[in-house]
């Protein structure tokens, strides 16, 4: 009895990767507008019904494959984190230029961008974005408490927070060409970190920047 619930768990997770892979797949060769529950779930194996049962409308397979773009974004601060202990400038530019790379390329972010107008899309990252921003705040927040960075809880949220939301909002309205739009945003940030640093974290335990 105590095996069934994480046996369960796995079970959902490797549905809905299964789901979330097969929509990224026709992603890569049709429009969004295009795509049917139907579509999704022949593509990944199941019938419509099971993924009509996991993701409930066709907005929630979107919010769905919206989160896990969240968490390619939160995974690529939080490796450029660890790679530059102790230099935030440095981890925020590397944080901010993987997610703009792998943004761009995303198949989603394209059809997003791209030929008609999508509300459903827009709505992900604007009035409905709160879901996204959420979740990727609160694992961000997670990595600068147990990271060098050593943030208090409080700060932790804060900047999470922050950056999280300037992150999505890039989504809709990418960086400008002529700009070096992440140095922009770690000179932004990174004096905060800085400080956090400086003051111990507000915490024990901090790790001084070199």
């Amino acid at each position: 009895m105590t095996n069934r619930v994480p046996f369960q768990q796995a079970t959902r997770t490797l549905l809905r990767d299964s789901v979330l892979g097969a929509m990224r797949e026709l992603l890569a060769g049709k429009d969004w507008s295009e795509i049917t529950m139907t579509d999704v779930a022949t593509a990944a194996g199941v019938s419509r019904q099971t993924v009509y049962n996991e993701f409930g409308s066709r907005q929630g397979l979107a919010q769905a494959y919206g989160l896990s773009l969240a968490d390619v974004f939160v995974d690529t601060v939080d490796a450029a984190v660890y790679a530059h202990v102790g230099r935030a400038h440095d981890a925020l530019v590397a944080g901010f230029t993987g997610f703009f790379e792998r943004a761009a390329a995303d198949p989603l972010v394209q059809s997003l961008l791209g030929g008609a107008v999508k509300p459903d899309l827009l709505r992900l990252i604007t009035t409905d974005g709160a879901v996204l921003i959420d979740h990727a705040a609160a694992r961000l927040a997670e990595t600068f408490r147990r990271s060098w960075v050593q943030a208090s809880e409080a700060n932790a949220v804060v900047l999470g927070r922050g950056i999280a939301r300037l992150a999505i909002s890039y989504i809709a309205m990418p960086p400008e060409p002529d700009r070096d739009v992440p140095a922009d945003l770690a000179r932004v940030f990174a004096p905060f970190v800085e400080a956090i640093g400086s003051a111990g974290g507000d915490g024990p335990g901090t790790t001084r920047f070199r």
